[in-house]
């Protein structure tokens, strides 16, 4: 929901990095799977009771989503790094909960579970859309760095960061935060849902 106002705000940090990552030889698909080692590596940190270490690694993860993009738009965006970069992000976002599951199964299992599941149809309709929309030849002016058309919603990269961010912080309400998200995530998906079936013929 507030992706296209924040991500502006990043571009310049990003850039700095970015900057120096190709002056090292990295590319952009390079910083992308680095960027996605990092993250996994934080479900296995908070499995194992570490909340502080994977929220870190989460956090560096999504910086480095922004430096592989603007590494992109430097030296031409190309379809295979925009494959390579979503893929990445709903790994990472999807193995972020299990860790969390795998902390406290009693607790956690079911909340995260039904989280999980969220995350289906929020990834679902974005990608369905955005498929017929490449086909169609449409893009989406309110998110001009996006390697697919982006269609947004209630639940984006920031709210999902700061969900991530408060459950690290507060691992006891884990349940009810990935309650309240998954929620969240209903109503993003039903307004896609709605959205696509208004908007395609």
């Amino acid at each position: 929901m507030l992706d296209r106002y924040l991500l502006p705000l990043l571009a310049a940090p990003h850039r700095v990095v970015a900057r120096d990552f190709a002056r090292m030889g990295w590319t952009a698909n390079g910083v992308t799977l680095a960027g996605a080692a990092v993250g996994l590596a934080a479900a296995p940190m908070i499995a194992f009771g570490y909340f502080g270490a994977g929220l870190a690694l989460f956090l560096f993860n999504r910086f480095l989503d922004g430096v592989d993009g603007a590494m992109a738009r430097a030296a031409g965006p190309t379809d295979r790094g925009a494959f390579l970069d979503i893929v990445c992000d709903f790994f990472v976002y999807a193995t972020f909960p299990l860790g969390f599951a795998f902390a406290n199964q009693a607790v956690n299992a079911l909340p995260a579970a039904v989280l999980l599941a969220s995350f289906i149809g929020t990834a679902s309709t974005l990608l369905a859309y955005a498929s017929i929309a490449a086909k169609r030849g449409t893009t989406n002016a309110a998110y001009p760095s996006k390697g697919i058309y982006y269609l947004g919603g209630l639940t984006e990269g920031f709210e999902t960061i700061l969900v991530f961010t408060a459950m690290c912080l507060a691992p006891q309400w884990f349940a009810a935060l990935a309650y309240g998200f998954a929620f969240a995530c209903l109503v993003t998906t039903l307004m896609r849902f709605i959205i696509g079936a208004r908007s395609l013929p």
